[in-house]
C-alpha cells in the first residue's frame, strides 16, 4: 500500500538554510503584509461556500478547458498510453471539485491509477459527483504534509493549489518526495501582477507568485529539467500586468538516481509551531475582506472579455 504517512521534511541544517530563506522569503509573508486567505483555516471557510459555484463562475474566466490541455501538456500525461506503456500512476493535489482531475484523465490515465487530494471536503464531494472520475481514489489532505510513500508516483500535479499553501516551498519538497525516480512534477498556479491596482488586491487576497519564485523553489527542491510554460484565457491577448490566478505551467523533474525525499532539508511546519490559534471574529473578518479583495479577480476576466470584444484584433493588451 502506499497510503502511509512519510516522514516528511527533516529538520533544517546549515546546509539547506541560506536555500530556503531565498526560496521562501515571500512564501512567508515577509514582504506582503496581507495575503488573507494564504492560510488554510481561512481558505477551508473560502471554498465552503465558493465549492457551491466553483465550475460554473471561477473556471470560465480563469481555467477554462483550453487551458487545462495548454498547461497540462508538459506533464507528459499521455506517453504511456500512446506508447502501450504500464499506465502511469497520477496524484493531483489540491484538485478541488476534479477539474484538473478530469483532464488527467481524459489525458488517458486510467481512473484507478489517479490519486486527488484536497483539504475542502465541500470540493472533494462534487468531484465525487462527477461521472468521469469514477474509479479515481478521492480524499482529504494536506499538500504540505502528504500521507504517501516516498517514490510511489510517476506524476505530480497541481493546478490552481500553491496559492492557499502557507509555505510553497515545502508543498514543492513533498512533491519531489512522493514521486518516483524518473518522475514528473507539473505545477500550475497564478502569476504576481504588475499593475498597482491589481498587484494591491492579489496580495491583501492570496499567494500570487512570480514566475522566478516557482523556479527557484523547484530547483530548490531537488528538481532538475526545471521549466516554465506560460498559458492565460484567449481573450487576454497576452495581457499579463494584472496577474493571472492561472498564469502559468512549471514542471521539473526527479533525477533517475535521486530516490528519497528532497536534499532540501525544512524545519518544523509553520502552523505547527503557533502556539495561539486564531478567534473566529479574526478568521471571519480574514475570510470576508480576502473574499472582497478575491472578487476583483471575479471583475478583471469580464472586463477583459469586453476589451477583447471592442478593440480591433491587431491591438495588443499590455
Amino acid at each position: 500500500g502506499g497510503r502511509v504517512r512519510g516522514r516528511g521534511p527533516r529538520a533544517l541544517n546549515s546546509r539547506g538554510r541560506s536555500n530556503v530563506r531565498t526560496a521562501r522569503s515571500a512564501a512567508a509573508g515577509e514582504t506582503a503584509p496581507f495575503r488573507l486567505i494564504q492560510h488554510k483555516h481561512e481558505a477551508w471557510w473560502f471554498y465552503r461556500y465558493l465549492s457551491q459555484v466553483y465550475d460554473h463562475i471561477v473556471n470560465p474566466g480563469h481555467w477554462t478547458k483550453d487551458m487545462r490541455e495548454d498547461a497540462l501538456e508538459p506533464a507528459l500525461l499521455h506517453v504511456a498510453h500512446k506508447r502501450r506503456l504500464s499506465p502511469l500512476k497520477v496524484i493531483d493535489v489540491g484538485g478541488g471539485t476534479g477539474f484538473s482531475t478530469t483532464g488527467i484523465v481524459e489525458a488517458g490515465v486510467p481512473a484507478e491509477n489517479v490519486t486527488l487530494v484536497d483539504q475542502s471536503p465541500h470540493q472533494l464531494e462534487k468531484a465525487r459527483k462527477k461521472p468521469q472520475l469514477k474509479g479515481c481514489t478521492i480524499e482529504e489532505g494536506d499538500a504540505e504534509n502528504l500521507r504517501f510513500e516516498t517514490n510511489t508516483f510517476d506524476r505530480y500535479v497541481s493546478c490552481g493549489s500553491i496559492e492557499y499553501w502557507p509555505d510553497p516551498q515545502r508543498g514543492i519538497v513533498e512533491a519531489f518526495r512522493v514521486l518516483k525516480p524518473g518522475g514528473l512534477a507539473c505545477m500550475v498556479g497564478p502569476v504576481h501582477p504588475t499593475h498597482w491596482l491589481s498587484r494591491f488586491m492579489a496580495d491583501a487576497w492570496m499567494l500570487f507568485p512570480t514566475e522566478q519564485e516557482y523556479l527557484d523553489w523547484f530547483r530548490a527542491a531537488g528538481f532538475t529539467s526545471v521549466k516554465l510554460k506560460r498559458i492565460g484565457p484567449k481573450w487576454y491577448r497576452g495581457c499579463r500586468k494584472h496577474g493571472l490566478i492561472m498564469g502559468c505551467s512549471v514542471t521539473g523533474v526527479k533525477g533517475l538516481s535521486a530516490e528519497g525525499e528532497s536534499p532540501l532539508e525544512l524545519g518544523e511546519m509553520a502552523e505547527n509551531r503557533q502556539t495561539k490559534k486564531a478567534g473566529w471574529f479574526t478568521t471571519l473578518l480574514r475570510v470576508v475582506l480576502g473574499s472582497l479583495a478575491g472578487f476583483y479577480y471575479f471583475v478583471i476576466p469580464v472586463y477583459m472579455w469586453l476589451k477583447n470584444l471592442v478593440l480591433p484584433k491587431s491591438v495588443k493588451f499590455t
